[in-house]
């Protein structure tokens, strides 16, 4: 590498040497040494104004448009960071709000539910203590009627006895002996 650049800067060289004698002896003015001075004079003179205007005017507006950039870039990432934040943020307390809200529709179904079960225990056993004061009334009306039944029985059997002796002799029957009759065959009843 090093063997190229050197020979390279050789054959620049002597290139230029033979430049330089062709254009002495051609007419190339610029390469005459009689002019060099003039020609370092507005060298300097055109690059000192290039100088003066790129640092006084360009290069200023560059730097102040990148020291823009760079502010605006940090305040949009202070701006991004704070926004993530705020997000995460809200995020949290969203999550919150549903967990709370999850546990709240938990709750109050479970109250609800509870609420339920005992209003239905409660009106079972009030169903419950009805049936069963419905059922000792009846067992109340079929033991009395259990109890009236045989009374009841006898004067019918008594009735229609007194009407069947009247309706077959067409007399009258004491009923008192009727009703012996019928209290003696319903006393042999109850007893078997």
């Amino acid at each position: 590498m090093l063997k190229k650049i050197i020979f390279k800067t050789i054959a620049v060289y002597f290139l230029s040497i033979n430049f330089i004698h062709a254009a002495e002896s051609g007419g190339m003015p610029q390469l005459d040494p009689e002019f060099w001075l003039s020609q370092i004079f507005w060298l300097v003179i055109s690059f000192g104004i290039l100088y003066l205007v790129l640092s006084k005017i360009i290069l200023p507006k560059i730097s102040d448009n990148l020291e823009t950039r760079k502010s605006q870039i940090l305040d949009n990432l202070e701006l991004a960071e704070k926004q993530r934040n705020d997000s995460e943020a809200k995020l949290k307390e969203f999550n919150n709000i549903i967990l709370k809200s999850k546990n709240d529709s938990k709750n109050l179904f479970n109250e609800s539910r509870k609420k339920l079960l005992d209003d239905i225990n409660n009106k079972k056993q009030k169903l419950e203590e009805e049936i069963d004061k419905e059922v000792k009334i009846a067992e109340a009306e079929i033991e009395e009627l259990e109890n009236k039944s045989p009374e009841k029985i006898n004067k019918i059997a008594i009735e229609t006895s007194a009407n069947l002796i009247n309706q077959l002799i067409g007399a009258n029957v004491n009923n008192s002996s009727i009703t012996a009759i019928v209290s003696d065959i319903s006393s042999k009843n109850k007893t078997l």
